[in-house]
Order: C-alpha cells, then structure tokens, then sequence
C-alpha cells in the first residue's frame, strides 16, 4: 500500500544526473542494450537487446504474466495482431485524438512538443528564436496492406494492444466461459511516432507492453480501480524496486485521457525526474460502446442468472516492458566499495537477474574447473547458470556483480576433499561454506528470502 509521501505531486528529480550516462555505458559493455544498427551509425529511438538485456526482459515478462494469469482464475492472456481493421483506430479515437502539438526551429530543424517549451522563447538546441507555431501531429504509424503502395488498404501500427482485447472482448468471453468481472492480459509491441524520443530506452517509437483489461459492472468501478491500484502500486516492491522512488499520482481533470472516468499513474524518480511507470484507469464503456457503434456488432454482457444485461467498464492497468527494464537497471545499479577497492553492482532481486548463479574453479588445473563444470550443469536444471575460469577469482566476482548475479559459487580444493564449495552472496560480499548436495536447496531459500539492502548498508 502506498503511503500519503508517496502520494505526492512534486516533480523533483534524482540529484545524480550522471547516472543514465553511466548506465548507458554499462549496458553497451555488458550485453543488455545496443544501439540498434550501430555498424551504420545507428537509428534514433532504436535499441536492440543483447543477451543480458533479453533475459533480464523475459524475466520481468514472465513475472508479470504469472502475477496477472496463473494467479488468478479469471483472468485469461491474448496475442492480438499488431496489424488490425483501420476502423479500429477510427472508433478508439485515435485518429482523431491521438496528436502531440508540434513545433520546429526554422533555424537549425529541431523539432519539440509545443507542451515542453516556451514557444515565444530561444530554441532548446539553438538558441534562436525561430520556433514555428504548434501544428497537430498524429502519432500513429502508416503502412499499405498490399504488395503495392497506394494500392491497397492504409493501416496502422497499433500504438497500443488494448484495442485487441475490446473487439475479441465477446470470443474471448464467450469461449473461455467467463462471467463478469474477468480480465484480459496481453503483452506485445507497440509503436508510436514520437515527436522526440530521449532518455535511453525510456520513450521510443517501438516498444513492448503488459496490460491488463478488466471487464467489470459498472457499479463495481470505482472498487476494481482502486484494487488494481493498489495491487499494481505493491507489485513493483516484490521485485526490489525501493518503494522510496516509488509514488502514485492522480491525473488532473484537464490531463485525462478523453476516455477516462479516473487515472492514477505510478511514477518512479528517474534521474531527469519522477515519471509514469504505469497507468491504471477507469475508461468506462467508452471502448465497448465504441466498437458497438462503429462495428454495429453486440458487445454487450448478459448476466445469465439476473438477467440483467449491460456494456460492461474497464478497469485498465497499462505498463510498458521496456521502461520496467530501464527501472529495474536504475534502482539496481550503485557504488561502493569492497576490501578497499570501488567496484559496480547491480543489485537486482534474483528473480530477475539474468543470471542466477556463477560457478568458478578456483585455477582451471588439477580437475578443479572439470568439477566445477559438473556442478555448473548441476544447477543449470533449476537456474540460469554462467561458468567462469578466466583471471583472478577477485576479478570474476566483480565482473558478476557488475551484471547483478546474486551468488557465486567457487569450487577449490577443500571441495575435492570434502564435496563443499564456497557460496558468496552479492549484495554482502559474504561467504559461506555449503556442502554440494544442499546447493540448490540453499540457492532457492536465499531467492524466497532474499531482501534488497537499504542504502549505506
């Protein structure tokens, strides 16, 4: 539950503006996230995810399904297509109301959102005063369906993947045989032309969403908004985000979706300031009712026992994968210093961390690293594992903690002698001494147990 500080409104931003650069280098080096198309000088807004950043990516995705379906018995997944029916948009409103006001430099072609600078002043990039005035620009991306341009049908990327719930709303409901309240998970792509896309991976024009659509009585609305809320706010802590840098924040009146009988945003304190991390709303029938009118199909719900029938409200939670990424990245990485010497980690929670365990010889002779080998396939049945023989053993550690592996394993020669290795924990930089046989059994109680430690520790 969040409390009344973490309901604040303020936009302070984290005082260490260094941070995104220093986490943009360590992703590049490390293998989570590359410019996309780098040998070609690479595309704006473009990233592609190395095999740290992949598993790190699938990991949170696979929590966040297992958190919105396996826990639950009415709430069901959908993979709907990226390409849909261009009179989707036209009933979901966006292409009417999906725009950002535009504005650009006449003199050295910068181009902004009208909403984020000062249109009589200097431009942000040049300094002149040659800002144009704001023209509508819609956010969608066009494409042609046929093998020739221009002569086929003009569709969208989708820009979001809730409308894929709301027109398969009555299959869904009607195979699944589920009765109202019940929801629909996705998690797929989006795309959206961005005015300006910035801050690493945090606003790009091709991303990954998790959402949830929750099909409720509207009498019940207001209830199932505030539960998701709440649940969403209490997830983030589960995978050891600091709860300090977490908060919700209300929409304005005049900052609602034009759908939206209520929305609360949960926003983390990134390094340029606090910003939405997740959205949870009350659209309302406005979607169902929508697709009615322009589809002309019934989408509405009969309640087979009162027989009352009625369009159901949906109580939306909305966040996007790709952003979960950055956060978990930014809240995990610090520095300090160990034995004298300052070293990087990234203090995510197992769950999470791309890899769970590495598993050293401590020199690569005398059958140590063909033991350690043994012990390294071992564990590989219950976590993801990464075998290391190279340079000191100091040194693999550090490059470990580095990419966030919450526990090494080093095998010795009293391991030849008595079958025990070397458990070492990450977040502590402790050591215990563990028999092999307990191994995977003393790896799991230390993920269940596992808790983040509070700054300066």
């Amino acid at each position: 539950m969040p409390t009344e500080a973490q309901r604040v409104t303020d936009n302070r931003g984290a005082a260490d503006r260094g941070l995104m650069e220093r986490l943009v280098s360590l992703c590049k080096r490390r293998g989570f996230i590359f410019p996309s198309s780098e040998v070609y000088g690479g595309l704006a807004s473009a990233w592609d995810y190395g095999p740290l950043g992949v598993a790190l990516k699938n990991r949170l995705r696979d929590l966040w399904w297992r958190e919105m379906t396996q826990l639950h018995d009415n709430i069901v997944g959908l993979d709907a297509s990226i390409l849909m029916h261009p009179q989707v948009w036209q009933a979901s409103g966006h292409v009417d109301h999906f725009t950002d006001p535009l504005v650009d430099c006449r003199n050295c072609k910068s181009r902004f959102r009208a909403d984020q600078v000062d249109i009589a002043g200097p431009c942000p990039t040049c300094g002149k005063t040659e800002l144009t005035d704001p023209r509508q620009f819609n956010m969608m991306f066009r494409t042609h369906l046929g093998p020739v341009e221009g002569g086929g049908t003009e569709i969208y990327l989708r820009p979001e993947t809730a409308q894929g719930a709301y027109v398969n709303f009555k299959s869904v409901q009607q195979s699944s045989r589920l009765k109202v309240p019940f929801g629909i998970a996705q998690v797929g792509k989006a795309f959206r032309n961005e005015i300006t896309t910035k801050s690493f991976i945090f606003r790009t024009c091709e991303f990954e969403q998790m959402e949830l659509q929750y099909f409720v009585h509207p009498d019940d609305a207001d209830r199932w908004f505030e539960h998701w809320r709440e649940r969403r706010f209490d997830y983030y802590q589960q995978l050891g985000i600091r709860a300090a840098k977490l908060r919700l924040r209300p929409h304005a009146d005049d900052e609602r979706a034009h759908y939206a009988r209520a929305a609360e945003d949960i926003e983390y304190e990134f390094p340029f300031g606090w910003q939405e991390l997740e959205g949870i709303h009350n659209r309302g029938d406005y979607d169902l009712t929508q697709h009615m009118t322009v589809s002309g199909k019934d989408l509405s719900y009969l309640n087979e026992e009162t027989k009352e029938r009625y369009v159901p409200y949906v109580v939306e939670t909305a966040v996007g994968l790709t952003r979960t990424v950055l956060v978990a990245l930014l809240d995990g990485y610090a520095e300090d210093e160990v034995e004298g010497e300052s070293r990087t980690v990234l203090r995510l929670h197992p769950r999470v961390a791309p890899i769970t365990v590495g598993v050293f010889p401590l020199v690569k002779k005398d059958g140590l690293a063909e033991l350690a080998r043994d012990i390294e396939e071992e564990l590989r049945e219950s976590f993801a594992t990464f075998y290391d023989q190279g340079g000191a053993i100091g040194r693999r550690y550090r490059r470990q903690d580095e990419i966030g592996t919450p526990f090494c394993v080093t095998v010795d020669y009293e391991s030849k002698d008595d079958d025990t290795v070397t458990i070492r924990y990450r977040d502590s930089t402790e050591q215990e001494r563990v028999p092999r046989s307990e191994l995977v059994a003393k790896v799991r109680a230390a993920m269940v147990e596992y808790a983040r430690p509070e700054e300066g520790d």
